[in-house]
């Protein structure tokens, strides 16, 4: 009988034949809970024994020495961060270097992709100091919550005065930009009043993967460490599923492209603009962006010490 791992995930389209059964393993049987959000706590979520979780949220807990969750290497939310800051469309800013000086909102300060645009305007030369920073709801649809999680600092880096959405504020000018991962409702309409702050985020983005490797991870695998200490195998069972699935989608993707005009455009542009092991798992293939993102952690004072990438993945780094 195989062993079932239940594991909550978003619904990431390449994971579509994992969860449709396409991709099997007669070791384990996969039970996928799609989920809007990610769960808060895995170590003491009763429901599943694997869930996808943040980097940074990860990374916190290898520092503090909780071990109750093994991480995978295996990041299934990865993504550019160029294309994620927004503006008014009758903004003068057209540059990251812009955004000197400027008031700036973020969905959630300690947020992985949120870190990983600071390191991209870090880059630019616009630092945490150089800008003044407010953590709030995007639109008036999104929860009231803390998103500042301790890291706010009084006069730098503060929560939205009166919770106000952010779209709002960028619209009568209480902000400059704002990061967001999804953009909100009507973002890609022709009518609407926002833009990105770059208008060729995809150029930018090339040459960040030509300066540094890899594209940015977000969200890896984490599981229960109770249940890979009771299936040590698992590891590598479900990693190379979630590597089938992701092969067997593109394959799928690349005959069945008729989801939007240009999809095969976009299949090629990719090909030709990066490497076709960009989105590779494991600790070895991911090890300088592992590094990169650690430091990321120290340099904006998310974490206190800077970790190596084998402590925030040691059994990978053991085997190696």
């Amino acid at each position: 009988m195989p062993v079932t791992l239940r594991i909550a995930l978003r619904d990431w389209d390449y994971m579509t034949p994992l969860v449709l059964g396409d991709v099997s393993s007669p070791r384990l049987a996969i039970k996928v809970d799609r989920v809007g959000t990610l769960v808060n706590n895995l170590a003491k979520d009763d429901a599943h024994d694997a869930a996808e979780v943040s980097f940074s949220r990860y990374s916190q807990m290898r520092h503090d020495g909780d071990d109750s969750v093994v991480g995978m290497p295996n990041f299934i939310m990865r993504g550019f961060r160029h294309r994620c800051i927004i503006t008014s469309k009758g903004s003068p800013i057209r540059a990251l270097a812009d955004l000197a000086g400027k008031k700036i909102g973020v969905t959630g300060w300690r947020d992985s992709g949120n870190i990983w645009t600071r390191a991209a305007l870090r880059r630019e030369g616009v630092g945490i100091e150089d800008a003044r920073w407010y953590a709030g709801r995007l639109t008036e649809a999104h929860p009231i919550t803390n998103r500042l999680e301790g890291f706010g600092r009084p006069g730098s880096i503060e929560a939205v005065p009166g919770e106000r959405p952010m779209v709002d504020l960028l619209l009568d000018g209480g902000l400059d930009a704002v990061f967001t991962p999804f953009m909100p409702k009507s973002f890609f309409d022709r009518s609407s009043s926002l833009r990105r702050v770059l208008d060729d985020s995809r150029a930018a983005e090339v040459a960040y993967f030509r300066s540094v490797g890899y594209v940015p991870g977000m969200h890896l695998i984490g599981i229960k460490a109770a249940f890979v200490r009771e299936y040590p195998w698992v590891m590598d069972e479900l990693g190379e599923l979630i590597d089938e699935s992701r092969r067997l989608w593109l394959e799928k993707r690349e005959k069945y492209a008729d989801t939007t005009p240009w999809m095969i455009d976009e299949l090629a542009r990719c090909a030709a603009d990066l490497p076709p092991f960009w989105n590779a798992s494991g600790f070895e293939q991911n090890e300088t962006m592992i590094a990169d993102f650690a430091v990321e952690l120290y340099e904006q004072k998310i974490l206190p010490r800077l970790l190596s990438p084998a402590e925030v993945f040691p059994l990978y780094a053991m085997a190696r």
